[in-house]
């Protein structure tokens, strides 16, 4: 039978909420005391978390790890990263160490524009449109000068604003594309507020000094896809730095292999979404950790992977005369001030773990990650596979579902040191050795 509409709902208390819940029989006792069990026992810090977002009955926890030895221009760094999915971390951390010991990462930020558009409708001519802009423009850059004259002190602020036609498939359809530079702030707030300011300007401007047509807006929002802020990072050395990892296979052919399986996510949207996927395993984590937009950087992301035409690999290898270089390249709009990642008790213990990265640095450091993740995977998948590895650290999680005790979870790892970890062999070897050793 269906439940009735409740209106009012963030009205009610944290205890109401869940009195509800209950009366809808969608909360059992035991998931009772799981919410009540992970609210913070600091008030003051609970208050900040139920600040944050709407409707709160708990706190939902991530774990927050660290991979070390994150050596990337010159500089070591630890990196925090919050994740769920086991191996991120480990395979991150490998990849790090390996790389510190062979010149580190190499990263350069290439940009950091962001933009907006206020998007309209225009009845006139496009030329009319354009004269009549050319003669505001200077006033509508005026009217957000009470926004942007902090930002303006911290070096950012509007960089450039243009009218741009939407194309023949949307006829009479203009945006207004601006720039911006916003410092040490991811910016999506302080960039809305300009657009929606000059946006009103716009109108009215229009309706004053225009030629005459009809200028309705649309909407008035930050672009998420940042081409123009973005960051490039690299591991490069000789082939035969990979001997030792492979005893079954020379640096060269190893070093030849990966550059194979590359060229596989570069040409097959199949296979570049996973690993794509891949990437985004580490730089979500840190991006998560630092209290930074990862769905944004994630749409971004992706539709950068599709910038010429088809979805690819957003990393890629050059093998030449024995030189391997394993390169991602990709846009990365974040911040180390503002929103969450100021509010955030967490998200400002990771900045300074990071040793209070700049902006820019933090670019670095997540695409580094990034990188680092990919190489991982890269390595498992043409040598041993992924699950080995991956199901090994899964594995205590598995044990977990099952129940095991520490001595029955002991005897498992043992059966699992040198083989695939299943669920299913877990489960039966586990019922196997119960069977032989009987609860009194």
């Amino acid at each position: 039978m269906p439940g009735h509409i409740i209106h009012g709902f963030s009205k009610l208390s944290r205890s109401e909420k869940l009195t509800w819940l209950r009366d809808q029989e969608k909360l059992s006792e035991a998931a009772l005391a799981h919410l009540n069990g992970h609210l913070h026992p600091d008030p003051k810090l609970q208050g900040i978390y139920e600040e944050i977002s709407e409707n709160n009955v708990s706190n939902y926890y991530l774990p927050l790890g660290l991979a070390p030895n994150f050596l990337i221009n010159g500089i070591l760094r630890t990196v925090p990263m919050v994740t769920e999915e086991s191996s991120v971390i480990a395979a991150a951390s490998h990849a790090a160490k390996f790389w510190a010991m062979h010149g580190g990462f190499h990263a350069e930020v290439l940009g950091i524009l962001k933009n907006g558009q206020i998007h309209f409708t225009w009845s006139g001519s496009e030329r009319e449109l354009h004269n009549a802009f050319a003669m505001i423009k200077e006033e509508l850059l005026q009217s957000v000068e009470s926004i942007t004259r902090r930002m303006e002190e911290r070096g950012g602020g509007v960089e450039s604003l243009e009218i741009r036609a939407m194309g023949p498939a949307l006829a009479g359809f203009y945006q207004l594309f601006v720039t911006f530079r916003t410092a040490e702030a991811m910016g999506a707030n302080f960039i809305n507020s300009v657009l929606e300011t000059m946006a009103g300007k716009f109108s009215s401007l229009m309706k004053e000094k225009g030629p005459g047509g009809i200028l309705e807006i649309i909407m008035s929002i930050l672009s998420n896809y940042t081409p123009d802020c973005r960051v490039n990072c690299h591991v490069e050395g000789d082939t035969h730095i990979f001997d030792p990892l492979v005893p079954t296979m020379t640096g060269e052919e190893f070093a030849r292999k990966f550059m194979n399986a590359v060229q596989v996510a570069i040409h097959d949207p199949y296979r570049a979404v996973t690993h794509n996927k891949g990437i985004f395993n580490g730089m979500d984590a840190v991006i998560l950790a630092t209290g930074n937009d990862f769905r944004a950087v994630e749409a971004c992301g992706h539709a950068f992977a599709s910038r010429n035409g088809t979805y690819s690999s957003l990393s890629n290898v050059e093998l030449s005369n024995g030189q391997f270089r394993f390169s991602l390249e990709t846009p990365l709009a974040v911040g180390t001030i503002g929103g969450t990642t100021t509010i955030h008790p967490l998200a400002g213990a990771s900045l300074e773990i990071l040793g209070h990265p700049t902006a820019e640095q933090l670019m670095e450091v997540v695409a580094a990650t990034g990188l680092a993740s990919n190489f991982s995977a890269l390595r498992s998948l043409i040598t041993t596979g992924i699950q080995r590895g991956h199901m090994k650290m899964h594995l205590g999680n598995i044990l977990r579902q099952l129940k095991a005790t520490p001595v029955e979870s002991e005897m498992i790892r043992s059966h699992f040191r040198d083989r695939t970890v299943s669920y299913a062999e877990a489960s039966s070897l586990l019922e196997s050795i119960r069977n032989q050793n009987p609860k009194q």
